[in-house]
């Protein structure tokens, strides 16, 4: 296993240049930087981490789908993964690396139409959705930021005055934080920033995890088409 060393400047200046050129010869040109630099030191990280957290690495392709996008640009300009099974996070532990820096995070980045009801009546419950704006009010004060996206609106069934409406109007819930590249990222301030995250983190996913849960719909119809949508 390749140990993980860090992200120095050298891989900063190699997503600046990708998103720069975001092309196939740039990639290809600059291919053997990232697959030791970028992508085997994400993996490195990951692997090194999975001995504490435990779980299995899975990294993304780099190649973004273009299939239905008006954005036909062929690379993603950040490189991530995931420490799937670990038993913190049920969706796993999330890690990225671009221009900007180290991003470490947990939560539901998506969640299916049985998953949202059921996030909603808890976060409604006079028990439980107090105890899940505790536990965001607490990851909050220790730097983490809440992600997502919401409603503009009250969801059906759910009074605009609520006095958890912000919580009932998400969409999803994920949190985190970045580290900023500045000269780079060392080996040391690279494990301890993930490690710290994660477990800041890990409260509201658990809490996700008892409360929400896996979907039980079939993938097919875990969302419906746009135009019959109003979550």
């Amino acid at each position: 296993m390749t140990r993980f060393e860090g992200f120095g400047p050298g891989v900063r200046q190699w997503f600046v240049g990708l998103e720069a050129d975001n092309s196939r010869e740039y990639f290809s040109a600059h291919r053997a930087f990232f697959d030791e630099w970028v992508r085997g030191q994400m993996a490195a990280l990951l692997t090194e981490l999975s001995d504490t957290f435990g779980g299995e690495v899975k990294l993304f392709r780099p190649n973004r789908d273009i299939r239905f996008s008006a954005d036909k640009s062929p690379y993603k300009t950040n490189t991530y993964g995931l420490l799937l099974g670990s038993g913190v996070a049920l969706h796993g532990l999330y890690a990225s690396i671009s221009a900007d820096g180290l991003v470490a995070g947990s939560g539901y980045h998506a969640m299916a139409r049985d998953q949202l009801e059921r996030y909603r009546g808890r976060a409604a419950d006079g028990r439980l959705g107090p105890e899940l704006a505790k536990l965001l009010a607490q990851a909050e004060n220790k730097g983490l930021e809440v992600w997502g996206e919401s409603l503009a609106t009250a969801p059906r069934g759910y009074a605009a005055n609520h006095p958890r409406i912000a919580l009932l109007r998400r969409k999803n819930l994920s949190l985190g934080a970045r580290w900023e590249f500045g000269d780079g990222i060392g080996r040391a301030d690279g494990l301890r920033f993930l490690t710290r995250t994660w477990r800041a983190a890990a409260p509201v996913t658990g809490w996700l995890d008892e409360h929400v849960g896996a979907s039980a719909l079939p993938l097919d119809r875990r969302r419906r088409p746009a135009h019959q949508r109003r979550a």
